[in-house]
């Protein structure tokens, strides 16, 4: 049988059905698993034979939601984890050891920032950042004991981009890990994997689920290294939820769908905030005054579902934009079927010294507009409305 399309893949992959011959995967909402010998016990706590044991460990629905994002990711092995951060510490926890050394972009979100140099340093793990517009740079960061290169693209929040293709070559020529965080493309448009990525990682919590409903994460990636990270996420805890494993495969039938039209109205906002005069510039990847727009074009299938833009006015102008919202929800989520309106600066990156926000391009008027799946009529009114 030929290769079945992504549309296709994300709607028929699911486990085997049950002597019920339900249409629908079932969920599996057990902690645990009965065996039918204590041989089979023996054997499957050996990891001679395949199955499951406890659902911490693995289950049914974890399973199936694993499986279908190494198919649509392109790789060999996943794990899931309890959120998206959770999945991030683990796969950088699970593969560095003391006076190690991780390479990363500056621009990443803010809790990932805080891993790096608040939490690792306390366990002789070393990290250096790049700039992501001067990668002839990079050559002068790698150390003897680099070990990881950790990248964002799109970043969270300003939607710089990194050249894949630069970074897997770079990854190959030091001999390094290459980690992608992946979570403001999605799989549907953009696949590290092609690109040399050992390792995918999501917050399944945003465009994967789609409906602001459920916390998770996963990491896809080269089976070697997915092992490792299996190990530590066993034995350390983070498991996702058998429920929230069910609701993200079922909305991964709908991801095509769902990020065409968050990418429809994010290219209709960043239209309507590059014409206006209360604007001081605008940051879309699919836009063409996006500084990287042409390296978008040539990794990206599409623009994604996230708008940032600067105020006039700082952070002051940016507050009162914020305030006069109407319909579009002040939250700090994004990748929701509701368009999402935030303030980074005072919110998800608040734990950055203003020199570093500076750093990454979050000034006090960045605004960040993650677009839903409203009429793009009604995202623009509202938007509109809080600018008179």
């Amino acid at each position: 049988m030929s290769k079945k399309k992504f549309d296709t893949d994300a709607i028929r992959t699911q486990i085997p059905g049950t002597p019920e011959r339900e249409h629908s995967s079932p969920l599996f909402l057990t902690s645990s698993f009965i065996f039918d010998s204590a041989e089979q016990a023996r054997a499957l706590f050996a990891n001679e034979i395949e199955g499951n044991v406890y659902s911490r460990y693995s289950n049914p629905n974890t399973d199936e939601f694993i499986v279908k994002m190494c198919k649509l990711e392109g790789v060999e092995s996943g794990v899931a984890t309890a959120s998206g951060m959770s999945g991030i510490f683990s796969c950088l926890a699970a593969l560095m050891n003391k006076g190690d050394h991780i390479l990363a972009c500056r621009s990443l979100f803010g809790s990932s920032h805080q891993i790096l140099n608040q939490i690792f340093p306390r366990w002789g793990i070393d990290y250096s950042y790049g700039d992501i517009h001067k990668t002839e740079s990079w050559q002068d960061l790698v150390r003897d004991n680099t070990r990881l290169l950790f990248l964002e693209t799109p970043s969270n929040p300003g939607l710089d981009l990194i050249d894949l293709e630069w970074a897997g070559e770079f990854a190959r020529q030091h001999n390094l890990i290459f980690v992608v965080d992946n979570c403001f493309a999605t799989p549907y448009l953009q696949r590290p994997a092609e690109y040399g990525a050992d390792l995918i990682i999501h917050s399944a919590t945003k465009f994967i689920d789609g409906q602001g409903r459920a916390i998770g994460g996963v990491i896809v990636g080269k089976e070697k290294y997915i092992e490792e990270i299996a190990f530590f996420t066993r034995h350390s805890g983070p498991a996702l939820s058998p429920f929230n494993a069910w609701l993200f495969s079922k909305s991964l039938e709908t991801l095509p769908v769902r990020m065409d039209r968050h990418c429809d109205n994010a290219e209709e906002v960043a239209r309507f905030l590059g014409n206006h005069s209360k604007v001081n510039w605008v940051k879309y990847p699919f836009h063409k005054e996006h500084p990287q727009y042409e390296l978008a074009r040539r990794q990206m299938k599409r623009g994604g579902g996230v708008v940032c833009f600067e105020i006039d006015g700082g952070y002051e102008a940016a507050k009162s934009f914020i305030d006069r919202i109407g319909m579009l929800s002040r939250s700090a989520n994004l990748g929701d079927t509701r368009s999402i309106v935030t303030h980074p600066a005072s919110t998800t990156h608040s734990k950055l010294t203003e020199e570093e926000r500076q750093m990454v391009g979050i000034t006090p008027g960045l605004v960040r507009i993650a677009t839903g799946l409203e009429s793009p009529e009604d995202i623009l009114d509202d938007l509109k409305q809080a600018f008179s």
